[in-house]
C-alpha cells in the first residue's frame, strides 16, 4: 500500500502527539511541517523535513494527500479552506472552525468537491471509554449518559496561550473542552440537542465552568458537566446508567499516570480512522459540524436564560 503524504499545519502543544504516531503508522508519511514560528520549525528542519512559514507554500510546493491542522482555532477555518481548494484532505483539531457558519461552509466546499473533511476528536479513541462502550448491551437499555471534563486549563495549554483568549479560542470551556465531552457522548447515543446550559462566566467574561443538558434523537438525557478552574488536577469520565439501575464507568485518565499521557494512544486512533477516510474517500464531516452546533446552541441557551432573567 502507497504510504499518504501528509503534512502538519502548527507545531503547538497538540502537535507533538500527532508528529510522536507517525513512526508507528508505516502506511502514514510525514512529508513537511508548517509553523510561523522559525523556533518551532527548527528541530524539523535539522533533520532534514521540509519545512515552511506559509501553509500556502507548503500546500503550492509540495505533493500532499493531506494535512493535519493544529493552528489555533481562529485560523482554522482558513487553513482548511485553502486545503481543500487545493484538493488535500483535511484532518483539523477541534474545534472545526470559530464560527458555525465557517463550519457550514466548509462542510459543503468538501462535499462539492469530493474531500474528506475529519475533525479529531481523540477521547473517542480512548482505551477505556471504548472498552465501556464494547461492554454495555443495546443502545436502547441506556437510560443516561454523563460525561465530565474537568482541568485548570492553565496548566494544560503549554505556550499557546492563545487558548485563553476567547476571540481566538472561540470562547471559554465550552468551546474548548465541550466539543470532546459532547463527541463522547454522541458516541453512545448518536446525534444531539441541547436542552438547557448552565454557564458560569468569570469576571473577564470567559465561561470557566458550564452544565449542559442534552438529549438524544430517541430519547435518552445525557449532561456533559465543563470545568477550567477544577482544583484537583483533573477528571475526564463518563458514566452510562442504564434502565436496569446499574451505573457503568469508564474514567478516561485511568492506566496514564503521566500528564497527557493518555492522549499517545488516543492520537493514533485519530491518524487510522483519517487514513481510512482518506482511502475510502468517506464524508467524514458530519462529526466536526455536529459539535459546532452543539457548541453555538449552548451559546444561544446561555443568552436566551440571561434575556428572561
Amino acid at each position: 500500500m502507497k504510504p499518504l503524504r501528509i503534512g502538519v499545519v502548527g507545531l503547538g502543544v497538540i502537535s507533538r502527539f500527532y508528529l510522536d504516531a507517525f513512526p508507528g503508522l508505516p502506511t502514514l508519511d510525514l512529508v513537511a511541517v508548517c509553523d510561523l514560528r522559525e523556533e518551532a520549525l527548527a528541530p524539523h528542519r535539522a533533520a532534514g523535513l521540509p519545512c515552511y512559514p506559509d501553509h500556502r507554500r507548503m500546500l503550492a510546493e509540495t505533493e500532499l494527500d493531506a494535512i493535519v491542522v493544529n493552528v489555533p482555532n481562529d485560523a482554522h477555518a482558513e487553513v482548511c479552506r485553502d486545503a481543500l481548494e487545493a484538493g488535500v484532505a483535511v484532518c483539523v483539531e477541534k474545534p472545526l472552525a470559530l464560527h458555525l457558519a465557517d463550519g457550514r461552509a466548509l462542510t459543503e466546499l468538501a462535499v462539492s468537491g469530493g474531500s474528506v473533511l475529519f475533525t479529531a476528536f481523540h477521547r473517542r479513541y480512548n482505551d477505556n471509554v471504548l472498552g465501556l462502550l464494547r461492554s454495555l448491551p443495546d443502545a436502547a437499555e441506556v437510560e443516561s449518559v454523563t460525561v465530565r471534563y474537568l482541568e485548570m486549563i492553565e496548566e494544560h495549554v503549554g505556550q499557546d496561550r492563545w487558548y485563553l483568549d476567547p476571540e481566538r479560542c472561540g470562547g471559554g470551556c465550552v468551546a474548548d473542552n465541550g466539543p470532546n465531552a459532547f463527541d463522547v457522548v454522541r458516541l453512545f447515543l448518536g446525534e444531539l440537542t441541547v436542552e438547557s446550559a448552565d454557564v458560569v462566566r468569570d469576571g473577564e467574561g470567559v465561561d470557566r465552568q458550564a452544565r449542559v443538558e442534552l438529549r438524544s434523537a430517541g430519547g435518552v438525557p445525557a449532561t456533559v458537566e465543563l470545568d477550567w478552574s477544577y482544583p484537583d488536577g483533573e477528571a475526564k469520565d463518563v458514566t452510562v446508567r442504564l434502565k436496569d439501575g446499574t451505573e457503568h464507568h469508564a474514567d478516561m485518565l485511568a492506566g496514564h499516570a503521566a500528564f497527557k499521557s493518555s492522549l499517545k494512544h488516543e492520537y493514533v486512533g485519530v491518524l487510522q480512522e483519517f487514513e481510512e477516510a482518506v482511502r475510502a474517500g468517506t464524508d467524514a464531516s458530519r462529526a466536526g459540524l455536529a459539535m459546532l452546533e452543539l457548541v453555538d446552541a449552548t451559546y444561544a441557551m446561555e443568552r436566551e436564560g440571561a434575556v428572561t432573567c
